[in-house]
């Protein structure tokens, strides 16, 4: 119960709270876009590079290819079962269904980060490859999404090189990957140049991210309450929990370490709001951001925040002890 309370304090999750208050009293506080989109960048930057640095430190190891085998199956098969739910429980149009099952799939940059703070801030070690599976995860669930969409033959076959060029060359996908592999290659000599930007100024970058994604996440989910239905929140909130349950569960049958099985929990538990609008824009113009965006920003971003990393975190350590 501590740790969730020191979760909830820390300044980062704070000042999510301060963009949600913000946003709910109408305030006209917001970051300009290319600032958040730096901010954004910055973030992924020490992520990756911090990830790779601590990859090198401690070996390529079999954990490593274990890792991510799990999180590409993983992100490769949960749009399935997201469409096949959706479909069932919610009256979503086949190119929303997709949408969906693609966000919920791929996963979330700043969930991980603040995955990362939570286990650090409890003593939980986990490894820096990490990092690298969460570029991995990125991907595959667009893929299979796309897979869907045009099978039902409501995709645009012109936008298809487009998507794929979208999916693996975006900038989260560059950033995350090209900054690991700088960090690995440099190792502890780069770190000690670059400590400060990649140590306590990530801090401070996260507040400032964190108050922009709360008052997009509130003013979303007040312009398209409506069609939020009670289907698509339920599963907004049940599907991650339940994905993150299963993904414990493999991790200890797949002989992982507990911070990064607590890891790979988060990452399974979180949906993506960047990599996948881009995508969808450009794939199904037709589905709509307000129910797969908003079920992601406004409902499954802040329930892991409050909720969701702590719980991931302690089953882990229930799991494992």
């Amino acid at each position: 119960m501590s740790s969730a309370f020191d979760l909830l304090t820390s300044p980062a999750i704070l000042f999510f709270f301060i963009g949600v208050i913000a946003a709910l009293a109408r305030s006209d506080l917001a970051l300009p876009e290319q600032a958040a989109k730096t901010l954004s960048l910055y973030l992924m930057l020490c992520i990756g590079f911090k990830g790779g640095v601590e990859a090198r430190a401690a070996g390529l190891s079999a954990d490593f290819g274990v890792a991510a085998t799990l999180g590409l199956a993983l992100s490769a098969l949960m749009p399935l079962a997201a469409y096949a739910i959706l479909r069932r429980g919610t009256k979503l149009d086949r190119p929303t269904l997709c949408a969906m099952g693609a966000t919920y799939g791929s996963v979330s940059v700043v969930t991980f980060a603040a995955g990362q703070q939570h286990l650090t801030a409890t003593g939980v070690d986990f490894g820096g490859y990490m990092a690298a599976v969460l570029a991995l995860m990125e991907t595959p669930a667009i893929l299979t999404a796309l897979i869907l969409l045009n099978r039902a033959g409501r995709g645009i076959p012109g936008e298809r090189t487009k998507v794929i060029k979208e999916v693996f060359v975006n900038a989260a996908a560059v950033m995350l990957i090209g900054s690991f592999v700088v960090g690995a290659i440099s190792g502890e000599r780069g770190m000690e140049r670059l400590e400060l930007f990649v140590g306590p100024l990530f801090q401070g970058a996260l507040c400032f991210f964190l108050l922009d994604v709360g008052l997009i996440a509130a003013r979303r989910l007040m312009a398209d309450h409506r069609k939020m239905t009670p289907g698509v929140i339920a599963f907004a909130v049940v599907f991650p929990v339940i994905a993150a349950l299963a993904t414990l569960a493999s991790s200890r049958a797949l002989g992982l370490e507990q911070g990064d099985a607590a890891l790979m929990a988060v990452l399974a538990g979180s949906a993506s709001y960047i990599a996948v609008p881009a995508a969808m824009r450009l794939a199904a113009p037709q589905a709509d951001a307000g129910v797969f965006v908003s079920s992601s920003l406004a409902v499954t971003f802040p329930f892991n925040l409050v909720l969701g990393i702590p719980a991931y975190a302690a089953l882990a350590a229930w799991f494992w002890a």
